[in-house]
């Protein structure tokens, strides 16, 4: 088992300036070959203490993948802090020295001395072609242990890292660990309820090995198993994923990178379902998260943002009966909002959504009161309510998330999607 630490060095990332995006890309390759990441780790542009990172990095990790620090600045010291740390030298290539030399005769550009320092790589060092700019990368193994030093922009660190580092680990490692990793998504679940029926699971995890997160009012769970083929890891992934569907099925909408939205879109897509929306609290939200896809357009026919109780009965036709027994806040009022957004824009589809965003309460409703109103044509219209808590926008955006499970729901239960 081959375990790997990635270290990034630049002081722009602690100071949050930019996003270690490389640390992502180089997880997922690493874990499609086989390779367990068991450490990120971000340090400064310091000598000392990339030094420090170093030594801690040699006692815990097989192959130390380094990104950033090999650019012509001051700044840029991964390579001279790694070549001093192992006590080897700094030698020009001549590849990537041509390169340069060649850019900046091109462009009549005079080249500085310290032009020349992305051409230097450690001594007796695999070399690593820089396609997109002027760093070269470098690869060795001393001692047992494994250096790679790539760029820090991603637009040089990918393609330089999948054409010619990749390669390199996979002849290294042998390719002996397939890993294999498969994401789920609950909603309607909380991570601590989810985490406690699968506790057994949990604890008792060898190979695969199970884990919760919770994200976005809603909860992931990652599955990641380990064999010496591919399909045998697959194998062991579906074993345990039933054993979850077992237990909370009921709350699983989909796999991957795919959202609760998109599964639904989806669906709808597929079913030629067309919807229109009233919203209240949620203010076009829902409208706006179904625009975002690509032919939208087949099932969505309009909507209409109904703020005040003046709108919801004067341009969406709520009965002032049921406003004045019930008020705008209630199922009922939801019940007419969804009947009366899908025959006013002739869809199958009607939802609605009124409540009380927070973060004080109204009408004698706290904070986070929703009702979710759905009407489809030949069923009989359904209401909704839920209470979520006192943060405006949460509310907001979990009466949106909620709205898409009540969709999806009747989707899966009543038409059989």
């Amino acid at each position: 088992m081959v375990r790997a630490e990635i270290i990034a060095v630049g002081t722009e990332i602690l100071l949050g300036q930019i996003v270690n995006s490389n640390a992502a890309f180089l997880s997922k390759e690493l874990a499609a070959l086989g390779i367990f990441v068991y450490h990120h780790t971000v340090v400064g542009d310091n000598p000392e203490r990339l030094s420090e990172v170093i030594t801690s990095a040699e006692k815990r990790s097989d192959l130390l993948i380094f990104t950033g620090g090999l650019g012509p600045t001051q700044d840029d010291i991964t390579k001279q802090v790694v070549a001093n740390h192992l006590h080897k030298n700094l030698v020009e290539d001549t590849f990537h020295l041509d390169k340069i030399t060649q850019y900046f005769a091109g462009s009549k550009r005079v080249m500085t001395e310290n032009n020349k320092l992305q051409a230097l790589v450690i001594e007796n060092s695999t070399v690593l072609q820089n396609d997109f700019g002027f760093a070269a990368g470098m690869f060795f193994t001393l001692s047992e242990k494994s250096y790679m030093l790539l760029p820090g922009p991603p637009s040089e660190m990918k393609p330089m890292f999948t054409n010619y580092a990749k390669p390199l680990i996979q002849n290294a490692t042998g390719g002996e660990v397939h890993l294999e990793s498969k994401i789920m998504h609950f909603f309607g679940i909380g991570e601590s309820r989810l985490a406690s029926d699968l506790e057994d699971l949990i604890t008792h995890q060898t190979n695969p090995t199970i884990a919760t997160y919770a994200s976005d009012n809603e909860v992931e769970i990652r599955i990641t198993a380990s064999a010496s083929t591919k399909e045998e890891a697959e194998n062991l992934l579906s074993q345990t994923e039933e054993e979850i569907l077992k237990r909370d099925g009921e709350f699983l909408y989909g796999y991957g990178d795919e959202s609760l939205a998109d599964v639904v879109i989806r669906k709808l897509l597929k079913g030629k379902i067309t919807i229109a929306a009233a919203e209240s609290l949620t203010a076009g939200l829902f409208q706006a998260e179904l625009g975002g896809t690509t032919g939208i357009s087949d099932i969505l026919k309009g909507g209409m943002v109904t703020y005040s109780t003046e709108m919801k009965r004067e341009v969406l036709g709520v009965s002032q009966q049921v406003i004045s027994e019930h008020g705008v806040v209630s199922s009922e009022c939801a019940r007419e909002m969804a009947d009366n957004i899908r025959k006013i824009c002739h869809t199958k589809m009607g939802i609605s959504f009124t409540g009380v965003a927070g973060p004080g309460g109204m009408d004698g409703h706290v904070a986070g009161t929703v009702f979710i109103g759905l009407s489809v044509e030949g069923f009989e219209t359904e209401t909704y309510s839920f209470v979520f808590g006192r943060d405006r926008n949460h509310n907001r955006n979990r009466a949106v998330k909620q709205g898409f499970q009540v969709i999806n729901q009747f989707l899966t239960e009543k038409m059989g999607f």
